[in-house]
């Protein structure tokens, strides 16, 4: 099964893995009801300008994410992307 399939009329969490595909879970975001992205904020990219920019809402998360057990942060800014289907 594609994970990728969000389908309509859902609502989903998704933090996809950080490499190249980004692109293709963010390409699929309107499809669900509501979808809601962690991933990090690389504005640098060019799945940021062509899919983030265009998210309902972007919510910058304040310092770096700690993950239980590690005493060092993310090595890098996390993003929050909000889409709402417009159908």
């Amino acid at each position: 099964m594609d994970s990728r399939k969000i389908g309509g009329g859902q609502r989903v969490y998704c933090n996809p893995p950080y490499g190249r595909g980004v692109a293709d879970w963010l390409r699929k975001a309107r499809e669900a009801k509501l979808a809601v992205f962690l991933l990090p904020a690389r504005t640098d990219t060019k799945w940021w300008h062509e899919y983030a920019m265009k998210a309902d809402e972007i919510r910058f998360v304040k310092g770096r994410l700690h993950f239980n057990g590690h005493k060092t942060g993310a090595p890098f800014p996390s993003v929050i992307l909000v889409f709402r289907s417009h159908a």
